[in-house]
């Protein structure tokens, strides 16, 4: 029962500090850790947490679905190379050279130990881009790689912790067996996201409520992960194959459920992510206290270790950058020096190496204690604070400093480019219309004339006239959404106060309500990207 005060009293802390956030213009769930390592203070609270097992399937899948399903299998396609370079070959390295860094620096640490602490440690989270650095005014295809590396690179450190941890509990040597778990965990984990993709895709085209069609996004993260892991598969890359899969098969008119699941999706993920961030706060404080007199060299040692993976993957992205250039794709990234410091200073750790670091286990097998636990835990819990925190506040200034506020404009100019192909598809729609073809010579004529200034204007080509004419179009338009906008509410304000009268379901003042929303709803963006100050495009 206190587990569930505290996570419901996280939930409710979490909602008021997104508030904070939005206010002062700081990452919010950054400032959630923040809150949140000060529950220790409260003596009830302090034995209080959720077993390290638990946190990756409550927390990881339906944060990772929700990140997934921003972007494609095309996306996937063309950062193939950030994939193989950045989530398998840099996440290698990192183990690489924080294992061998802790085993020089900790006393008594097995080599095992020390792979598991860096598997823990090495892989940047993609939830922790998309909650801290997406709304910081980061480039949209700067994110995109972060989250390209940050949704594949947890299949290497599973399976390098999973067999380093064997290895340090059994008391025996790191085995090579490792690639063969990952190529084995990888594929099975495609093939159960494919499969399990396909399943709901065709239970869904047999449900007609459009609840339950979106009822089987919101569980089947859940079900995909917890089947890839009993398959001994990745749970991550499954979840991350699901969301591409059902993503994929999108219908154009299903607007109801994309208005539906959007809504919903927007509240899950801010509930579970300020939850994530509010557990990460809960036991970076835990592991403060668990040091005890010897938490300041432990920190000491942290900080060594996070310098150490900070430097890797400065020199790491420096010399990919050629390669990527070489590529030609304008859309891949780091194309500059600039780009390659802020892909380096966004790699933060997370949720994953949280439940990583608490996963290690207390004892061996011969049920002596484990060489070095609670330092790990430590370094763990350093870095996190050191790559995810730091970071987190400093983002905007780096930002500004390195000028990265002008690639706004090349996302707006991508985002236009989307709008053209709209438009010509609405105009050859419009002009191949077989009513067009019976309507009056006169009424035809009229027809086809305001087509092609149509066309004209959305070319940005409109005559002296035309623009005279769309000026009065727009203030016409302009008095009708007023008067619209005026009416719905009206119309709102009288269902409402319907509602509560006697004689009156409630439920079906409610469909009615829902119908005038969804003629009022506005045209919004999910994430509005915010620009640096003195960006030349604003205003």
């Amino acid at each position: 029962m206190e587990t569930m005060v505290v996570l419901v009293v996280v939930a409710l802390v979490s909602i008021a500090v997104v508030g904070v956030g939005e206010r002062f213009d700081i990452a919010w769930p950054a400032l959630m850790v923040v809150v949140a390592t000060g529950t220790g203070l409260v003596p009830a609270w302090r034995d209080v947490h959720i077993e390290p097992d638990l946190i990756l399937p409550l927390f990881l899948p339906p944060l990772l679905f929700a990140t997934a399903q921003r972007t494609s299998w095309g996306l996937f396609r063309r950062r193939w190379r950030s994939v193989l370079g950045l989530a398998l070959a840099l996440t290698a390295a990192s183990i690489a050279a924080v294992a061998g860094t802790v085993w020089l620096l900790v006393p008594g640490i097995t080599l095992a130990a020390a792979i598991a602490v860096g598997a823990a440690v090495s892989p940047p989270d993609p939830v922790a881009v998309e909650a801290v650095a997406a709304p910081l005014g980061i480039p949209r295809r700067l994110v995109a790689v972060l989250q390209s590396e940050g949704l594949f690179n947890d299949a290497v450190a599973l399976v390098v912790f999973q067999t380093a941890v064997a290895a340090a509990v059994q008391q025996e040597p790191f085995g090579a067996m490792v690639v063969g778990r990952f190529l084995f965990g990888l594929l099975a984990a495609v093939g159960v996201g494919v499969a399990m993709g396909a399943g709901a895709l065709w239970l869904r085209s047999r449900l007609t409520t459009v609840a339950a069609r979106n009822a089987i996004t919101l569980v089947l993260p859940f079900a995909v992960y917890l089947v890839a892991e009993e398959l001994h598969a990745s749970g991550v890359v499954a979840v991350v194959v699901t969301a591409l899969q059902v993503g994929a098969q999108q219908m154009p008119d299903q607007v109801e459920d994309r208005l539906s699941a959007t809504a919903l999706w927007e509240v899950i993920e801010l509930v579970v992510t300020g939850l994530a961030f509010g557990l990460i706060g809960i036991e970076l404080g835990a592991a403060a206290r668990d040091a005890g007199t010897h938490l300041p060299s432990m920190v000491g040692t942290g900080v060594v270790v996070g310098l150490v993976l900070l430097g890797l993957r400065v020199v790491w992205l420096l010399a990919w950058r050629p390669i990527i250039v070489r590529t030609g794709d304008p859309t891949a990234a780091p194309r500059t020096v600039r780009e390659a410091l802020v892909l380096a200073w966004c790699g933060m750790r997370g949720l994953a190496t949280l439940a990583l670091a608490l996963a290690i286990p207390m004892t061996v097998g011969d049920g002596s204690p484990m060489p070095g636990r609670t330092q790990l835990v430590v370094i763990a819990a350093t870095v996190i604070v050191m790559t995810l925190l730091v970071p987190a506040f400093t983002l905007p200034y780096v930002v500004r400093a390195l000028g990265m506020g002008r690639e706004a404009e090349r996302e707006r100019a991508a985002e236009a480019k989307v709008a053209v192909r709209a438009r010509d598809a609405a105009l050859a729609h419009l002009r191949t219309m077989p009513g067009l073809a019976h309507l009056p010579e006169e009424r035809a004529l009229q027809v086809r004339a305001a087509l092609a200034e149509l066309e004209a204007v959305l070319l940005d080509q409109p005559s002296g006239e035309a623009r005279g004419r769309l000026a009065e179009v727009q203030r016409r338009r302009a008095l009708v959404l007023h008067l619209q906008s005026e009416g719905l509410s009206a119309a709102r304000r009288e269902v409402l106060v319907a509602r509560g009268e006697r004689g009156i379901d409630p439920e079906a003042a409610d469909r009615v309500l829902r119908r005038l929303d969804l003629l009022a709803r506005p045209v919004r963006r999910s994430r509005p990207l915010r620009r640096p100050e003195g960006d030349p495009a604003q205003g």
